[in-house]
């Protein structure tokens, strides 16, 4: 970045107003389009706009291209539970919605974070699971800044969420989360730890797949668990805005895989904007040869915004979000204001669906 970057560096706030946009509940997709891929794929490049379909994708890729996945499966992590009562029918109910285990060492080796509605107060135990069932108990032994608190459980949560727990939908999907046990999960879904689908995967078949490989195209995965703050909209100023933390992870198999497409001037196409935010955490910004991304796990609070420089990947696919997120802003970055502005008014005027089970957008910085 030269010196004088910061002193045209856009307006993070400005350009939130210059993209604010109304959008009728009815383009907010309700199901996913069946088959996956029959989606609707708007391409978006210095030529302008096309209109195309998911499953052409295989057209605008090249052998030698790198996919970038994130692999990481969303885990059934909204939870019944209820206060114990001394008569052993249980007491008031808590909804829980379980964010991420906590890397705690002096409260535990099963301790997560997680919203409850109602908040309760450190010391209370919980029971959760649905009652005449064997419950799974916790303690409430603390609180974050954001308002989440910490359950310390006496065993490992995860084997049981299939047992208690329902699929957290994003709060603008009406419809029953046992309808989507799978369809909110992409077809490559290996480590469990989201509570919100990597949604830009969404669109990838089996079929799709085979197709990319047979035409030379490679593939590598990341692993970033989404969490709950993807949902939340900016309020006020985006400098005071809080990111909330994610947990990644980078093998030494890709780590090697995306430096070498680098270094041989390969594409990389990062799929989903969860998946740049994982990359653009690990790569240490160097142009060209100079750049290597580094294997190893940890959390991100990574805001990318206008004026961020130093993007690893060539391609993004992603879907289309809503006003006001920070998510729009990742784009704008990514792709430029002014472009992402015209993708935008050419997504409402043709009808495009928006958000997780919608439709998609390849943003392409290389053309």
């Amino acid at each position: 970045m030269p010196p004088d970057a910061a002193a045209v560096r856009p307006d993070p706030d400005a350009v939130l107003e210059a993209l604010n946009f109304d959008l009728p509940p009815a383009r907010i997709a309700q199901t996913g389009a069946e088959p996956r891929d029959s989606s609707r794929l708007m391409v978006v490049g210095q030529a302008g706009i096309r209109h195309q379909i998911f499953h052409d994708l295989p057209g605008l890729l090249r052998p030698g291209d790198l996919l970038v996945f994130n692999e990481s499966r969303v885990i059934p992590a909204r939870v019944m539970a209820h206060k114990p009562a001394a008569n052993g029918l249980g007491g008031g109910k808590v909804e829980v919605l379980l964010l991420r285990q906590e890397a705690l060492p002096e409260l535990g080796p099963h301790v997560w974070s997680a919203y409850l509605k109602p908040a309760k107060r450190a010391g209370n135990e919980l029971w959760l699971g649905q009652q005449g069932a064997r419950p799974l108990r916790a303690e409430v032994v603390g609180a974050l800044p954001d308002g989440a608190r910490l359950l310390r459980f006496a065993e490992d949560v995860l084997p049981h969420l299939d047992r208690i727990g329902t699929l957290p939908l994003p709060p603008y999907i009406v419809a029953d989360p046992a309808r989507f046990a799978e369809r909110y999960q992409t077809v490559y879904a290996q480590t469990p730890g989201s509570v919100a689908a990597p949604t830009a995967g969404l669109h990838f078949t089996p079929e799709l797949l085979a197709r990319l490989d047979t035409l030379g195209v490679e593939r590598a995965n990341v692993t970033l668990h989404v969490g709950a703050g993807t949902f939340k909209p900016i309020s006020g100023r985006v400098a005071d805005h809080l990111m909330h933390a994610e947990q990644f992870e980078i093998s030494e198999e890709t780590a090697q895989a995306v430096t070498r497409a680098r270094r041989e001037g390969r594409r990389v196409v990062a799929v989903g904007t969860t998946t740049v935010r994982a990359l653009q955490s690990a790569w240490d910004g160097g142009a060209g040869e100079s750049g290597r991304l580094a294997a190893g796990h940890g959390d991100t609070r990574i805001f990318i915004t206008p004026g961020y420089s130093g993007f690893l990947p060539d391609v993004l696919i992603t879907n289309l979000h809503l006003p006001g997120s920070t998510l729009l802003l990742l784009v704008s970055a990514f792709a430029g204001v002014e472009r992402i502005r015209a993708a935008y008014d050419a997504a409402l005027s043709e009808g495009y669906r928006f958000y997780s089970l919608g439709d998609a957008m390849w943003l392409d910085r290389s053309q």
